[in-house]
């Protein structure tokens, strides 16, 4: 398994050369890059702005690992409103345009949700119609997917959507393509179930990771916590993912409501670092 860390892991005011720095630093040789409203990649990036940011990349030694967006959850896919389900298609086809010219093969994809508990007031859908308009919305980007090279893998998040491991595996498995499959996180599985089982069932399926740990007892979004200062049984996964045969990236995403450092956040980024060697080395990898 490769070792990489999300751009939203990082809370000091650097510049992406300088996070990129710091990841290389810190022992990462992967960097989860995120679609956003202004940061380096955003909807409006032209074809010379992603070669840069991709020269950049390379220039640092750290691979791009992988394309993530906050986007979908001001833009829900399964809204009952056309307009908002136009424009989380956009994101999605933005996504895919931005990972090709970036070198990224696997997008990370919320495909809808029946009703997000931390966005006050936001919209409920109900359950049928959010599969429904989730299979259309993945059906009309999957040729331009498919021309690119690109996977689209669906995130579990919380999201009151694809709520278990057999459910989520029907899902990708709905469109018979290998251009769909799991962006599975670890720490987003525990609050209702077992991260083990569910990478048992995703398998293959399974094209990247995240690693975020969360303690049970609180309940919400509070409880995401320093890896190993949690209550993922890491053995348990580490074993799964060795069953699985995953030897793909697997990147910190260290993203609570409010900073874990408040003071030195390059702190974080090392101590990240160290916690996926510890938990790589629980499953038998140097």
């Amino acid at each position: 398994m490769r070792k990489s860390i999300s751009i939203w892991s990082f809370y000091g005011n650097w510049n992406l050369g300088e996070k990129l720095q710091l990841a290389k630093s810190a022992g990462f040789t992967g960097f989860e890059i995120d679609l956003s409203e202004d940061g380096p990649v955003n909807l409006k990036s032209t074809a010379a702005d992603l070669k840069a940011v991709r020269q950049q990349a390379e220039k640092s030694g750290v691979v791009l690992s992988g394309l993530a967006t906050g986007l979908y959850w001001g833009n829900n896919a399964g809204s009952a409103v056309p307009a908002v389900r136009k424009q989380a298609l956009e994101i999605l086809k933005n996504q895919i345009r931005c990972a090709s010219a970036l070198g990224i093969d696997a997008i990370l994809v919320v495909p809808g949700s029946v009703g997000v508990d931390f966005i006050p007031g936001g919209e409920i859908v109900p359950y049928h119609l959010a599969y429904e308009r989730a299979q259309d919305f993945i059906k009309a980007a999957l040729p331009a997917a498919e021309k690119a090279g690109v996977t689209l893998c669906i995130e579990n998040v919380w999201n009151k959507f694809l709520l278990s491991p057999l459910e989520m595996k029907a899902f990708i498995d709905s469109f018979g393509s290998e251009r769909v499959g799991s962006y599975f996180d670890v720490g987003n599985a525990l609050a209702t179930g077992y991260p083990e089982h569910w990478i048992a069932v995703l398998g293959n399926r399974i094209k990247r990771v995240h690693f975020k740990d969360y303690r049970r007892a609180v309940g919400t979004v509070d409880g995401f916590c320093d890896l190993l200062s949690g209550d993922i049984d890491w053995p348990a996964v580490m074993r799964a993912l060795n069953s699985a045969g995953y030897a793909g990236w697997v990147a910190a995403e260290m993203i609570p409501p409010v900073p874990f450092y408040k003071h030195c956040p390059e702190v974080l980024i090392h101590n990240t670092s160290k916690a996926m060697d510890a938990i790589f080395a629980l499953g038998g990898q140097k």
